[in-house]
């Protein structure tokens, strides 16, 4: 395996050889540009505009680099999270097997489980990175949660992909573990973010904690592949189709769990509370009904509703502990308040309550 570059060491040549061995023979890459990207907590994302000597119209013009974050703190939460290494194995394994739309890769590599890897990805430009904070309309809602029955619809209680080292799957000493982690970040999630919490949306947060069931178990019926992030800033959209048209980054987190958690994550964090009242149930019968069309014809409707309801638990492990193991910025402050605030709005207005053992 050749030396993996950082955003700092990649060269020309590099990048020739690269496009060259995916295809593009005519390829010659004289110099290029670099610009960050993106507001990634584990990684960095740089994009590359590239010098070519070539009149080949098929060869790309700018691409994204991934790597590490600068940040040390960052970089051990996405070792010790196997974040990293899931998403180098998701572009090298998986990317092929599922219908999701996702941007070509060019180049993955790692060493062990990171920090050291790269990627090299298709630019999507001039579709734009969502905005979690601002959240989204409906129609963009509609479209994301359809895209990820190209995801979960392939996977589908798929019994190869259990035992897979680097994708995880959850198991009881698993669920002890992030349970304990969970109730070990509350304290500190309450003294930084609890000031702007409701009284019911601090003590549904608390009372994730004292559960002895949802929302951590061990492997569900039915499971699938599952992003476990699947939120606006991981997803790039192109609003000027009709309907909108959605791509995903980020597979950082991927495992095998409840399908319709990333569901009820995306929507119960990417549209605003009035708005996710209005249309939630509309976007998840929508959705029901693109995995019957995939050939998921054993799951029924109220099954899947009731999934839904116990997904809207997906987003508070996250944003409790992962609020508190990445590098602490300003925007990352108010990302973390608005996910605490919708994910508990959410569970309580579809009663989720109910589920807590």
């Amino acid at each position: 395996m050749a030396d993996i570059p950082t955003a700092e060491s990649i060269t020309a040549s590099w990048l020739t050889g690269v496009l060259r061995d995916a295809g593009h023979r005519d390829a010659n890459v004289r110099g290029f540009d670099t610009a960050q990207i993106g507001t990634g907590q584990i990684g960095k994302c740089i994009r590359l505009t590239l010098d070519l000597d070539t009149n080949d119209p098929t060869v790309p013009r700018t691409l994204v680099g991934k790597f590490p974050s600068d940040d040390p703190v960052s970089r051990a939460t996405g070792v010790m999270l196997k974040n990293y290494v899931k998403e180098v194995s998701f572009y090298r394994h998986l990317q092929r097997r599922v219908a999701i739309s996702t941007p070509r890769c060019y180049y993955a590599e790692i060493v062990g489980e990171g920090p050291q890897f790269a990627l090299l990805l298709e630019d999507l430009a001039p579709a734009r990175q969502g905005d979690q904070l601002l959240g989204c309309t409906a129609d963009v809602a509609r479209a994301a949660v359809l895209e990820l029955v190209g995801l979960h619809a392939p996977s589908w209680c798929d019994a190869s992909l259990r035992g897979i080292d680097w994708l995880g799957e959850p198991a009881a000493a698993a669920a002890d573990s992030l349970r304990e982690l969970y109730r070990s970040h509350l304290s500190g999630f309450f003294d930084r973010y609890g000031g702007a919490l409701a009284a019911d949306e601090r003590a549904i947060i608390a009372a994730v904690g004292d559960s002895s069931g949802e929302p951590f178990g061990g492997l569900p019926a039915p499971f699938s592949l599952i992003h476990i992030d699947y939120r606006l800033d991981n997803l790039l959209i192109d609003a000027r189709a009709t309907p909108p048209r959605v791509s995903v980054v980020d597979w950082q987190s991927i495992t095998l769990g409840r399908p319709l958690g990333d569901v009820a994550y995306f929507l119960g964090a990417g549209l605003l509370p009035d708005e996710r009242r209005r249309c939630e149930r509309d976007i998840v019968q929508a959705y029901h009904t693109a995995l019957r069309a995939r050939g998921i014809d054993d799951y029924p409707w109220r099954a899947c509703w009731d999934d839904y309801r116990r997904g809207a638990f997906a987003g508070f492990s996250v944003t409790v502990i992962a609020s508190m193991l990445v590098q602490r910025t300003q925007r990352g402050d108010a990302m973390f308040i608005a996910m605490a605030q919708r994910h508990a709005r959410h569970a309580i207005d579809v009663g989720a309550q109910e589920f807590l053992a």
